[in-house]
């Protein structure tokens, strides 16, 4: 390990460390603009200089190995006079329109001019203009600004998997631009915003609404697919404005999907703000909350509980949950489930049969994968760049069975379906030598192959795979289930599947259309036939009017995941507690709270007062909700059957147009404006329009 004296301090680095690092460990500030820790280096700024004994000249700390004996100085008037020089030069061509500028109060090159920079410029010529470039609906460019750093560059290529940009021209006329001109074609697109230091690359949707000391900042977690990604929700008044990532090296790192981040002005249309009852001329009217919870009570009084229903969302809070299957078993019902799709998933077997054993930085380590019936690209961006950036590394053989995708990183494509993964499971498919020969051999098991009626059968056909390649054992498991629902492996914890003799998703639908289920109670389920469920008398708890609220007798205003503080478990396991930013619209209330004022019209009065009570009867119900934030082991033990003979058909994702997948991102103005780009676009292009 390197020695090096830094300012008169001694400090002692790991290999491979640069200069920068060296002087960051030692508690110094170095200024940067194209240096940043999860990218390449590219050297382009030259801001972080620094001097270095026996150089004859300055040195880029970003690029400069530490090496052993080095003698560093970071505050001399040599280096002092040196960044004065770089910034004068970076403002040449800089223009002076910080007050209309979306990235004033959060300028890298702000911030480091004020404290680096001189008071004055000896240069006058003109400024060089640049065009601005098209990006798509997401990404607003202002390219006269541009410092050319490269490090959307460098994310787009590097991380994103997408090489569409680049620094064309050279000297003054270098421009940064997407070769084409077209689109920047990423689901992980705006986190470019979040890296560049000027105000070259903004967001669209947020252009000119606010600024940054207007806003109150929250940190939550975004719910709108399973990865459970830590983000920062930014409100002003009662309205949330921006949504950005926060950092969890295990979870999301510093990213998150362009969903997680733009979808979030659906908060506010299409929202559900007082309760209807649906009246004798079959048209829903609006009512009092006294009015709504009768007209649920006076319907379910006498009700068998075997005839009544309940089906929970995909991005239901753990509490919520917890609290309808109390009042079901009140009402004496095993008629639940969480698993709007089918999944066979449930608690009866093991937890690793269920969740992301490996977790997402468990990836690092995998020297194999093989995916199953899942598109990551499409299911889960942030952990998608997981495994490319594993890839980058090298000696990381990548196969997929199920329909072909077109992932960021090279991948073998097996076969389509179930016959297979059943030749891989029989040893007979070469790819099971791959697997057999990793010493961590890695399997992700998506939802595309598990949502259909041979799930059952396809899940222990990957139980023996795991078994029988080493993928799951004492020092490792990589045995991992990839939810696309946030509310899935949550519910599943606490016990929201049916009971003894109780129905499924499937036999709650079937027994609605027969007329031998009466009641069904939708917390936030949008995602399911609403026509098989027949003369049921629906009540629809939920924050959007989606398919759910058009169904519904009742409907009972909930809150959005930005409304209520509420805990969710991942597909990890990991549980994570979101914090409230804004208010519930209207008259309308947080989810645990309806379910307990419910209850009491019903007589049948949940036996808790708070949200903290019912925390408490939270943490009782499994591990992970005692231990937030903790990626819990599980132990490998017995799950999966046979079940149904195996189907035929190819695995596909359950995802086709990534941006419209929930009531909020179906809602939102710039989701369907990328859809229109994006999905639409591609269908007319390769003339697919299934």
């Amino acid at each position: 390990m390197p020695k090096l004296k830094i300012d008169g301090q001694d400090v002692e680095v790991a290999a491979g460390s640069t200069v920068l690092q060296a002087c960051e460990q030692a508690g110094i500030e170095i200024p940067r603009f194209c240096y940043h820790e999860r990218l390449s280096v590219a050297g382009n700024c030259r801001m972080c200089l620094v001097e270095m004994e026996k150089s004859p000249k300055p040195i880029a700390s970003c690029a400069m190995p530490a090496a052993d004996g080095m003698v560093i100085r970071t505050d001399t008037e040599t280096v002092r006079k040196a960044r004065k020089g770089v910034m004068e030069f970076l403002l040449i061509n800089h223009p002076l329109d910080c007050p209309i500028c979306d990235q004033g109060g959060e300028c890298d090159l702000q911030d480091q001019a004020m404290v680096f920079g001189g008071d004055h410029s000896r240069h006058h010529e003109h400024k060089r203009a640049v065009s601005d470039k098209h990006m798509g609906p997401l990404i607003k460019t202002i390219m006269t600004r541009c410092i050319h750093c490269t490090r959307c560059v460098r994310f787009v290529t590097e991380v994103a998997g997408v090489p569409e940009m680049g620094l064309l021209g050279r000297g003054e006329s270098a421009e940064i631009t997407t070769y084409l001109e077209k689109a920047l074609a990423s689901e992980l697109s705006g986190n470019v915003i979040d890296l560049c230091p000027v105000g070259a690359l903004t967001s669209r949707p947020y252009a000119f609404h606010a600024r940054s000391w207007e806003l109150r900042k929250t940190e939550s977690i975004d719910v709108l697919d399973g990865v459970g990604s830590n983000i920062r929700v930014d409100c002003r008044a009662n309205e949330v404005m921006r949504v950005l990532p926060r950092l969890n090296e295990d979870v999301n790192e510093e990213w998150i999907s362009d969903k997680s981040r733009y979808a979030c002005d659906g908060l506010k249309r299409q929202r559900l703000d007082r309760p209807y009852v649906r009246g004798a001329d079959g048209k829903l009217a609006p009512a009092s909350w006294d009015e709504a919870l009768g007209a649920v009570a006076k319907r379910l009084k006498g009700v068998d509980g075997s005839r009544i229903a309940a089906i929970a969302g995909d991005q239901c809070d753990a509490e919520s949950m917890l609290a309808l299957k109390l009042l079901m078993q009140d009402l004496g019902s095993p008629n639940m489930d969480c698993r709007q799709d089918g999944a066979p998933l449930d608690g009866a077997g093991a937890r690793a049969g269920y969740v992301f054993n490996s977790g997402f930085s468990g990836i690092d380590e995998a020297d194999a994968l093989l995916i199953v019936g899942s598109n990551p690209r499409l299911e889960a961006p942030v952990v998608n760049a997981r495994i490319r950036r594993r890839w980058l590394a090298g000696n990381f053989p990548v196969g997929l069975v199920g329909t072909p995708a077109e992932l960021t990183y090279g991948v073998e494509h097996l076969g389509a379906g179930s016959q297979t993964l059943k030749q891989i499971a029989d040893g007979k498919h070469p790819f099971a030598k791959v697997l057999k020969a990793a010493r961590r051999p890695m399997l992700i098991l998506g939802m595309g192959a598990l949502a259909r009626p041979d799930g059952a059968a396809v899940l222990a056909l990957a139980r023996r795979i795991a078994d029988d390649n080493g993928i799951a054992g004492p020092e490792w498991n990589g045995f991992n289930v990839l939810h696309t629902a946030a509310a899935r492996v949550g519910g599943i914890d606490l016990g929201f599947v049916p009971g003894k003799e109780g129905r499924d998703v499937a036999g709650i639908l079937d027994g609605a259309g027969k007329g031998e289920i009466e009641a069904v109670y939708l917390l936030a389920a949008d995602e399911i036939d609403m026509d098989r469920l027949g003369k049921a008398f629906v009540i629809y708890q939920g924050h959007h009017g989606d398919a759910g609220a058009h169904r519904a007798d009742v409907i009972l205003p909930g809150a959005a995941y930005t409304e209520k503080s509420g805990t969710w478990v991942n597909t990890e396991g990991r549980a994570q507690r979101g914090q409230r930013a804004a208010f519930p619209p209207g008259e309308a209330k947080e989810d645990w709270a309806i379910l307990r004022a419910l209850s009491g019209t019903l007589g049948k009065a949940l036996p808790f007062d708070s949200l903290d009570a019912l925390r408490a009867r939270l943490a009782a119900a499994g591990p992970a909700f005692a231990a937030l934030d903790t990626r819990v082991v599980n132990a490998w033990g017995e799950f999966g059957s046979d079940g149904k003979s195996l189907d035929d058909a190819p695995f596909a994702s359950p995802i086709g147009n990534f941006y419209m997948t929930c009531p909020t991102s179906r809602a939102s103005q710039t989701m369907a404006e990328c859809a229109a780009v994006f999905v639409q676009g591609v269908k007319e292009a390769t003339g697919t329009h299934g």
